[in-house]
């Protein structure tokens, strides 16, 4: 993975995944204790930075290749992803999805093309079994959600957008927190950061319970989970980093947020306010360090990527309701 990967992906995505805007708001300023540029990826296509990865992985094939079409696992967001852009490209795509992924996602993976399958992941279904079966059946190629270069480099695209955009805002130094699964945005945004910003430093926000990228910063080694089920934060519960992702991690990214449910609801409630912008949680776990997490931040600024706005109604609803 290096920068010209990142700059490659930018070209192949140019005039389809939209450049998403910087938000501020003097009232999260405020909060925060310092300036506060919300980069709002949760007004991307499909609802998430997610498109930016699926575009990468399915432009860089060899045309026969993609026209055998794609697999993907994922809770929702890669899955929507993926589906949009093998759909745009004319190729078939089949998605794995969790019987309890939020029924958004899966109605609207399947909306954008994909044939989705469900797995029981609460009843210890292997989700690269069933993925693995289908692959070989048919020649499908597996587009992993973030250990995979082509996704990491899309991703990376929205750490390129960011060192622009803070720069015209004038902010060229400080921290850019990511939301963090797997750890493909986070070491996307790092590696364009280190490249086209290199006073600014990201680092991950992750839920309490399912904080493996923190504690794997703390170690040294990669940490896992103890279970893969029981946060609202779907879209970023994973067992551990990713093997690609973490070296990267490990060499550029600071230390690791940690958030509660609480304060996730309570941002979402914040950006909807403030902002205007639906965040689902795992998209706004950035957004909850930022305004709530300020001691173990550095600088008068800060960045939050709110990476999704993929929410269930009745989530979305609990969060206004809960911090009005």
């Amino acid at each position: 993975m290096n920068i010209d990967m990142i700059r490659a992906a930018a070209h192949r995505i140019q005039g389809h995944a939209r450049v998403t805007p910087m938000l501020t708001s003097p009232f999260l300023d405020e909060i925060a204790g310092r300036r506060v540029l919300v980069k709002a990826e949760c007004l991307q296509h499909t609802g998430s930075f997610k498109f930016r990865g699926g575009w990468s992985a399915v432009s860089a094939m060899e045309e026969a290749t993609r026209k055998r079409g794609v697999i993907a696992f994922s809770s929702g967001n890669h899955a929507q992803g993926v589906a949009a852009a093998a759909t745009a490209h004319g190729a078939p795509s089949v998605i794995i999805m969790p019987t309890n992924a939020p029924k958004l996602k899966i109605d609207n993976t399947r909306a954008l093309g994909a044939e989705v399958v469900l797995y029981d992941r609460t009843g210890g279904e292997s989700r690269e079994e069933v993925g693995d079966k289908i692959a070989n059946e048919r020649g499908l190629t597996l587009i992993r959600p973030y250990d995979e270069p082509q996704v990491i480099a899309g991703q990376g695209t929205v750490g390129l957008e960011i060192a622009t955009q803070a720069a015209e805002l004038g902010v060229t130094s400080g921290d850019v927190i990511a939301c963090c699964g797997g750890g493909g945005l986070t070491a996307g945004i790092a590696l364009a950061l280190e490249a086209e910003a290199p006073n600014m430093r990201a680092r991950p926000a992750e839920p309490e319970g399912f904080d493996d990228t923190a504690r794997s910063l703390a170690t040294g080694s990669i940490q896992r989970n103890a279970t893969e089920t029981g946060s609202i934060c779907d879209a970023i519960i994973t067992p551990q980093p990713g093997d690609l992702t973490f070296p990267i991690l490990q060499r550029l990214v600071g230390p690791g947020f940690v958030v509660s449910e609480d304060e996730v609801l309570q941002a979402m409630s914040l950006a909807f306010k403030r902002l205007k912008i639906v965040a689902e949680p795992g998209g706004a776990c950035a957004l909850a360090a930022a305004l709530f997490h300020g001691d173990k931040i550095e600088g008068d600024a800060v960045v939050a990527v709110c990476t999704g706005g993929n929410v269930d109604a009745s989530v979305f609803a609990d969060a206004l309701k809960r911090f009005p």
